[in-house]
Parts: structure tokens; C-alpha cells; sequence
């Protein structure tokens, strides 16, 4: 075996796909490399930050990370860092208040899905129709149904703010990451959960008839996940006060990396300069 260093880069989150088995197979992009993970899972994998961090946007040094990889001058300018973003039922574009009217255009007022997920229980959450199924990978669901496409995010976040009264609309990360649930029947969860929130969805198309909402009946989409072991304790590690991340690789899940020693959210540490070392075949 040859040991490999990668070149120091930005780090961005995990690029997950799915394979004809429904296993995600990652790699990690850092600068302009990528690395393949799966085959790493069961190997000594080190992580080094170098101490700089360059914003996302504007690639100027920053001794912060705001909004996953942004300085805090493109964090207060940008439409991708608005709150609106986590909370897409707060949409001011109608009000002309949008940071970026043409980011929101080509983003926002697109179609969109609203779907259930079974991550670290029921929940569910929204994602643009680009997305499918990279958002329900990033968030480390088994299992995924969308239940209603709209036309923009503003009714996906209204839609999800009505059925958030009745299920969760977050992911217990720790729960996550320490197995995989059992399979979850989310069609019935649907049928049960739609006739709940009908005056909701009424509500939203009054709001704008012109959009519809259209309720789908699709199938269940299955995630696996290349895990070896799942952590019997969760213990994360956070590049600002440990520099080197390093272990055994026992899986990979959402946007996780799991070793023997810990576990780090490679989203959470966007725009940081690291280098890894592997053990290649």
C-alpha cells in the first residue's frame, strides 16, 4: 500500500450518489480533488486543517465560517444566506426585499417538493427538484417519499410549516448516526397526515391560485449507507480546537464521517483548507 497526501484545498461537503443498490457512494471534494471514501471505509483516514478558512463566495481570508463557509460580509449580502433559506416560509421576494432577485428567480421560484423522511425518526422538510435525492442523503435518511410538488419555496415552506404541527421537522443527528432506524410505512403517514392540514393547503393556494399544488403518489425511495459500525458514543470533533481529525473510517452517513474515535459534520467545516491522508491501494 502507498500512503497518500492530498494537496491542501477548500473542503466542501460530501458529494453523495446513489448506486443501482441504493448504497451511497461519497467523495470528498478538497480544492479541486476528490476523494473517493468507500473504498477508505475500514482505513486509517487523517484530516489536517492548516488554520485558513476562505469564504465560499468571495475566497477573501476570513477567521470565521458564517452560514457553512462564508465570510461575514458575503453572509449579511447574499440571498443564499438570508434566513428566509432556513425558514422559507418567510419569503419576502413578493415584497421586493429579496438581497438578489435573480438568485431567488433561478432558486427559489422553481418547483419544489414536500416529503417525508425517516432520518433519526419521521419528519419531514422540503428540497428544491434538483436536489432529489442529494438532500435526503445529506441528512442521513433510509427512507423518502416526497407527498407534494409546488411551484416555489415559499409554498414548499408553508405546506411544511403546517404538517411540522403534527410530525418533527428536524433530524436528532446523534440518534442518526447511532443506527438505522426500522423501515417506516410513510404512505400511510401521508394518507393520515394530508386530510390534517387541508385549510393549511387551501390557504396556500388563495395565496396565489395560479401555482398549483400537486399531491404525488410516488414510491418509496431506500437509502443505504456504507457503515461498518455504528458509534456506541457520539463524540464529535471540531477542526477549531482539534486540527487533526484522525482514525479508523467506520462509515460514512448524511454528511458524517464516523471513525473509531469520533465523528465530524464535513458540512459544518465548508471553506476550511485540509489535506487527508490515506492509505491507497
Amino acid at each position: 500500500m502507498a500512503i497518500v497526501t492530498t494537496e491542501k484545498g477548500a473542503l466542501k461537503k460530501m458529494i453523495g450518489t446513489l448506486d443501482d443498490q441504493n448504497q451511497v457512494q461519497y467523495s470528498l471534494p478538497i480544492g479541486e480533488q476528490r476523494v473517493d471514501l468507500n473504498p477508505l471505509i475500514g482505513k486509517s483516514l487523517t484530516l489536517d486543517f492548516h488554520g485558513e478558512i476562505n469564504c465560499l463566495h468571495c475566497h477573501r481570508k476570513t477567521k470565521k465560517s458564517y452560514s457553512q463557509g462564508y465570510c461575514f460580509p458575503c453572509m449579511q449580502k447574499l440571498a443564499q444566506c438570508d434566513m428566509c433559506i432556513m425558514k422559507p416560509e418567510t419569503c419576502h421576494y413578493a415584497k421586493g426585499t429579496c438581497r438578489e432577485p435573480e438568485w431567488g428567480e433561478q432558486n427559489c421560484m422553481i418547483p419544489h417538493f414536500v416529503y417525508l423522511s425517516n432520518t433519526s425518526g419521521i419528519k419531514v422538510g422540503i428540497t428544491r427538484h434538483t436536489q432529489v435525492p442529494t438532500r435526503w442523503i445529506d441528512q442521513g435518511a433510509t427512507q423518502a417519499l416526497p407527498i407534494f410538488k409546488v411551484n416555489t419555496r415559499l409554498q414548499s415552506g408553508l405546506i411544511e410549516v403546517a404538517l411540522a404541527s403534527h410530525i418533527a421537522d428536524k433530524t436528532n443527528w446523534r440518534a442518526m448516526l447511532k443506527g438505522n432506524n426500522d423501515d417506516i410505512d410513510l404512505k400511510a403517514y401521508a394518507a393520515d397526515l394530508i386530510p390534517q392540514i387541508n385549510e393549511a393547503l387551501s390557504q396556500v393556494i388563495m395565496s396565489n391560485p395560479a401555482n398549483d399544488i400537486e399531491q404525488l403518489d410516488g414510491d418509496i425511495v431506500n437509502i443505504r449507507y456504507p457503515v461498518l459500525s455504528f458509534p456506541e458514543k457520539i463524540s464529535s470533533f471540531n477542526f477549531d480546537k482539534t486540527p487533526q481529525v484522525s482514525g479508523t473510517l467506520i462509515g460514512i452517513k448524511g454528511q458524517y464521517l464516523m471513525f473509531d474515535t469520533g465523528v465530524i459534520n464535513i458540512r459544518k467545516f465548508t471553506s476550511y483548507q485540509i489535506s487527508a491522508t490515506f492509505d491507497a491501494e
